[in-house]
């Protein structure tokens, strides 16, 4: 499957294929209130296609980690601001082939805040796409991170999707709960990314299998 081709026009000609490529951000504490003016922060990224924004999540199993959730509502975040990546002419179909395939280098137990997080995906499916990186400043407390791992609070080091996800044949799943609480592996296991609507569902997109992936150039 090849790239989706970048679309800078302006004519007035439908067509269906034609698609806003969205970086949705939002906040992971409260405190990015202060520090996001000053470029730091710590944020959760997804990316908007086709009317549903694609994130990825950590859990416990080698399963598929990413996820969709209607744009700007992913529970257990504060959403921030959008950016605008400009358009791109792939169809729904193709984009659901696309994502099933990014899905299986993705699976929950991979997650890891520092070297694959939710902004290194959204950064993989931006680049993959169109060439380009997400902004840096999104994903800057990884890039610190590296360096300085040793200074991050345990609780951020050590976050769990509690409910894994089971699979039906459509290739997404609505879990039948309310949407699963993440939360930080502490002592006193705290929530630290808990849902703040359970009313908003969560569903995760079943990875392609490995002998059906196609390679993109």
């Amino acid at each position: 499957m090849g790239k989706g081709k970048v679309s800078n026009s302006s004519h007035n000609e439908s067509n269906d294929n034609e698609t806003k490529l969205v970086l949705n951000i939002y906040d992971l504490t409260a405190m990015n209130n202060y520090s996001y003016w000053i470029g730091f922060g710590i944020f959760h990224s997804g990316i908007e296609v086709h009317g549903k924004e694609y994130g990825f999540g950590a859990h416990d199993f080698s399963i598929s980690g990413v996820f969709e959730v209607e744009p700007k509502c992913c529970p257990g975040f504060s959403y921030r601001c959008s950016i605008s990546l400009g358009i791109i002419n792939m169809s729904s179909s193709d984009f659901r082939a696309f994502i099933e395939n990014l899905a299986s280098d993705y699976h929950g137990n991979t997650y890891h805040l520092i070297s694959k997080n939710c902004n290194h995906f959204s950064d993989d499916i931006v680049y993959k796409l169109t060439g380009k990186h997400i902004p840096r400043w999104v994903n800057r407390l990884a890039r610190l991170g590296s360096l300085f791992s040793c200074l991050l609070p345990e609780s951020l080091q050590a976050t769990r999707v509690k409910k894994v996800p089971e699979y039906h044949q459509i290739g997404t799943e609505t879990l039948s709960t309310a949407t699963p609480s993440v939360i930080a592996e502490t002592e006193q296991e705290n929530p630290l990314l808990s849902p703040k609507d359970g009313s908003i569902d969560i569903n995760f997109v079943k990875a392609a299998p490995s002998d059906s992936k196609t390679e993109m150039p």
